[in-house]
């Protein structure tokens, strides 16, 4: 509890620059920040208290073993290399909102991103899941599941329409990232799952820099 007392607000501050390029925002700044720490609390909690007991591992491994960072950081450049190949020039005409138009856009984004999408996406759900079934394996295909089904429902919900190939991509793209956060998580913490999350987010500073 006072660990998630604490990291909520801190997930709500990381928000806030993107809650701040949010031009037509329906509610009050305040407000989605209230929403956000509530939420944050609930999420955090579950993290801080069902993933040390159920994974044997704590939540934040602050010296990783030198092997799993050079996983990371591998898996982060490859992941991130082929999203700008292969994904990014398909998907960013029909859906620009989703990328940055300038650094400060990519700073909002990024810790967007960190504090908060992968709290809701991965960390939570993985932690809901594992106390559950007492099962990593099911735990981490529910993750994967929950992170396609967000997806699934934002494409629906949105105006641009999408080649069924570009859709699969997308649906692809998510669940091995997905996956692959899940298993950087659930071994070492979320201190890596943040860089490897970070490198992703990085290949979109080699766009900016050319734009």
């Amino acid at each position: 509890m006072k660990a998630a007392t604490l990291a909520a607000p801190l997930t709500a501050l990381a928000c806030t620059p993107r809650l701040l390029l949010w031009a037509d925002r329906p509610y009050p700044l305040w407000y989605l920040e209230a929403i956000l720490v509530l939420g944050g609390f609930v999420l955090w909690a579950f993290v801080f208290a069902w993933h040390p007991p159920y994974t044997g591992r704590p939540v934040f491994t602050f010296k990783p073993p030198a092997r799993a960072l050079l996983d990371a950081t591998a898996a982060g450049v490859l992941m991130g290399l082929v999203l700008r190949t292969f994904v990014d020039p398909l998907f960013r005409p029909s859906s620009p909102e989703d990328y940055p138009a300038d650094l400060r856009e990519w700073f909002a984004m990024t810790l967007f991103s960190l504090g908060f999408s992968q709290l809701f996406l991965v960390f939570a759900p993985f932690a809901w899941s594992i106390r559950l079934s007492r099962r990593r394996w099911f735990a981490a295909l529910f993750t994967v599941a929950f992170g396609v089904f967000v997806l699934v429902m934002k494409l629906r919900t949105s105006s641009a329409e999408l080649a069924p190939a570009l859709f699969a991509l997308l649906l692809g793209v998510r669940a091995v990232t997905a996956l692959l956060t899940v298993w950087f998580f659930s071994r070492q913490g979320v201190l890596l799952a943040w860089w490897w999350g970070l490198l992703l987010q990085a290949r979109h500073l080699l766009s900016l820099s050319t734009d």
